[in-house]
């Protein structure tokens, strides 16, 4: 199936993949006198009374935005508000069916930080929560920052922290097929943007502790803070404890772990074949990663995780932000915590039994049932831990 096609055609057969559905039926005068005037004043004077009603009679507890500025769509890179709706119309169609949680698509026509920041600030009333997405780095560390710190809601960059999550989960489960401790695992990233940075920080909460980070020029070292910009500097000062230089392929000599968010066709044969025994190996460029998966097994690797759904091991998001969001919403959070991530992560994990686990199969499928609800207990219970 050529899947490019069949999505164009879909697209313009439906007209989007959204629409607004009422819960209330307005059949009658009296079903219009409740829904909207005179009735409607009642829930509006109880707001007004006690702003924390508008979570008992309004769908702000159920309601996030997917918001983007189009800056770094998918592989396509800085396409725009408008092109960008199509893929913000999927992330919110993946909230509804995998977590019933009820999202539209915020597309701001700007990409100047205040611009965003500001837009956000003025319609966060009606929000829960809101998922910032495909919003290039480094930018997107500041517009989430700055939003978090001016609104009462969680606020969540997916490409960070959603890859972040799911790539942990996996690992959690390699490294106990390969029989290995994530405290004595030697980790590459690659990458070190958005996602990289965001995976980077969450593997170390998970317990990791040699960790190397590359990008296009090679090694991030804190003792070469010229070839840096802020916040690689700032990832360089909590990774590569031993000052290393030098390029991808220096990295990964004698590590246990690769994690690519990064290019297609960077790593070879040869580079995997230079990793330790019974290598873990996550290339998740899309829709070309930064090793086939047969030529990763060729090098050596034992385990071999991607972005794709047509390999075992898909390093999927949706796996993570429906299950995270309803869990947020559901205990009023304020925000997304690393505890809750961190939960998150152990959670998704645990749905592959001990007997079950195996080279092919060290993360749940994305059409698993059990995903989201085990997730958004995890991430509700945590929050609650947190705010005793």
């Amino acid at each position: 199936m050529n899947y490019f096609e069949e999505s164009l055609k879909a697209h313009e057969r439906c007209g989007g993949k959204l629409s607004v559905v009422s819960k209330m039926k307005i059949e009658n005068k009296d079903d219009l006198s409740i829904a909207y005037t005179p009735g409607v004043a009642q829930p509006c004077i109880e707001i007004h009374k006690n702003p924390e009603n508008v979570y008992r009679y309004t769908s702000k507890g159920n309601f996030v935005a997917v918001v983007t500025d189009g800056s770094a769509v998918l592989g396509l890179g800085n396409i725009g508000a408008s092109a960008a709706i199509p893929v913000m119309e999927g992330k919110c169609a993946l909230f509804k069916e995998f977590a019933d949680v009820d999202a539209i698509p915020i597309c701001i026509d700007s990409q100047d930080d205040d611009v965003i920041v500001e837009t956000i600030r003025h319609i966060a009333p009606t929000l829960g929560g809101i998922n910032l997405e495909d919003i290039a780095a480094p930018r997107c560390f500041a517009i989430e920052k700055r939003l978090q710190e001016e609104l009462d809601i969680p606020v969540f960059h997916d490409d960070q922290h959603g890859t972040a999550i799911v790539v942990c989960s996996a690992l959690i489960n390699a490294l106990k097929v390969v029989g290995k401790e994530l405290g004595e695992v030697k980790v590459v990233v690659n990458g070190a943007g958005a996602a990289g940075t965001a995976i980077s920080r969450m593997l170390m909460d998970i317990g990791i502790r040699h960790l190397t980070v590359c990008d296009r020029f090679g090694i991030l070292n804190r003792q070469e803070p010229e070839k840096l910009n802020p916040s690689m500097l700032a990832l360089a000062q909590l990774t590569n404890e031993e000052c290393l230089s030098g390029t991808l392929a220096d990295a990964l000599k004698g590590a246990d772990v690769f994690v690519g968010v990064s290019a297609p066709g960077i790593v070879s044969r040869e580079m995997v074949a230079s990793m330790a025994k019974d290598a873990i190996v996550f290339p998740m460029a899309n829709p070309n990663p930064e090793i086939t998966p047969d030529e990763a097994k060729a090098g050596g690797a034992r385990i071999v995780g991607t972005g794709r759904s047509d390999y075992p091991n898909q390093i999927n998001n949706v796996l993570a932000f429906p299950g995270l969001f309803r869990g947020a919403l559901d205990a009023r959070a304020a925000r997304i915590t690393e505890g809750m991530k961190v939960a998150a992560a152990f959670a998704i994990a645990s749905l592959i039994p001990e007997d079950e686990r195996g080279e092919e199969n060290i993360i749940p499928s994305p059409f698993c049932k059990e995903v989201a609800p085990a997730v958004a207990k995890a991430v509700r219970e945590a929050w609650e831990k947190e705010n005793r």
